[in-house]
């Protein structure tokens, strides 16, 4: 059994690895989250009360905050999934991205440094090699070619992480995954919001021409990769994370139209984001070979099971939609966000 501190830990990606970490090992687990418009402390109801598990409210840009939760904990471990992530909002502000992102980082791995943390992993994305032509995968020694404020500010998170390695002789290791979707995911996001979309036949935003591919993993497959990279990757590694599922964006709306028996009539075309990317593929080998890792998931199963999960809780998509979801804080640690 290990102490491990998980960044993020009320967002999507952040909260299913808690509730694997909770269900899978006997680890001591802190959440350190400073809960921004994605952070949800409902998505974690079911492990509140676990004598394993503890909440810290902090943001990780302020480092007395972050040092004085290190001293608290005394984390082995750091799995740091803390970050802004919407490509959009980082086309329209950039600011909060830097600082959660890169200055960020670079607080948690002094604080992680100065604590003696054993392993620092650190959650990243696809997206910082840019974009693909109709051929090839992203490999872990692509080139690094940012092209959206989001992607660069997460690169720069990578080359700090990289230079903890290199210049303090930290165990850090970085894992790059394709797009995430599964329970829990903030309703802004493509199948999450198309999902909630077909439920109240609303019309269906598609930028472009909708031919725009991703490569899309399960939420928990994801986070059983991140899971082994903490346990048995190698110090200074790069390991990319992909679900072996590419799909154009029109062909995953298509799918959810199908799944809950809607036409495409609902389907609207709009104009399409400054420099979206074309296309993401993720070469797996390298965590597959060392590590042992494959998705279990197909993409046509994890669709159906998430349309599903949506379905049966519409109550928490309208709670996060309507913004009431951050009263849950007040309720259970009586303050106000």
């Amino acid at each position: 059994m290990s102490r491990i501190m998980v960044t993020g830990g009320a967002g999507f990606i952040g909260s299913n690895f808690i509730r694997l970490l909770m269900k899978e090992t006997d680890h001591e687990v802190c959440n350190l989250d400073a809960l921004t418009y994605a952070g949800n402390l409902e998505s974690l109801k079911d492990v509140e009360g676990n004598e394993r598990y503890r909440f810290m409210r902090v943001d990780i840009t302020e480092p007395a905050a972050v040092q004085e939760a290190f001293q608290a904990f005394q984390p082995d471990n750091v799995v740091h999934l803390a970050a802004e992530s919407h490509v959009d909002r980082s086309v329209l502000d950039a600011g909060a991205f830097i600082k959660t992102n890169v200055l960020g980082t670079q607080v948690l791995l002094d604080a992680a440094r100065q604590a003696g943390v054993q392993t620092f992993v650190h959650v990243s994305t696809d997206e910082v090699y840019g974009s693909l032509g109709e051929t090839g995968k992203f490999r872990e020694d692509s080139p690094i070619q940012p092209n959206s404020p989001y992607s660069a500010s997460k690169a720069g998170s990578d080359f700090l992480v990289r230079a903890a390695h290199h210049t303090h002789g930290m165990d850090t290791r970085i894992t790059r995954c394709s797009n995430n979707y599964g329970p829990y995911q903030f309703p802004e996001k493509l199948i999450p919001l198309m999902i909630s979309h077909v439920l109240e036949d609303k019309q269906l935003p598609v930028y472009g021409d909708g031919k725009n591919i991703r490569d899309w993993i399960h939420v928990e497959d994801h986070n059983r990769a991140v899971l082994m990279v903490l346990e048995k990757g190698k110090p200074g590694e790069v390991y990319n994370i992909g679900g072996n599922s590419e799909r154009q964006n029109i062909e995953v709306v298509r799918r959810i139209l199908d799944a809950l028996g809607k036409d495409e009539s609902l389907i609207r075309f709009v104009k399409d984001r400054p420099g979206h990317d074309r296309r993401y593929a993720i070469d797996g080998s390298k965590i597959k070979k060392e590590l042992g890792f494959e998705p279990q998931r197909s993409f046509e199963e994890g669709l159906l099971e998430t349309v599903r999960w949506y379905q049966d809780n519409q109550e928490w998509c309208d709670r996060v939609r309507s913004g009431a979801y951050q009263n849950y804080f007040e309720e259970q640690y009586g303050e106000r966000l």
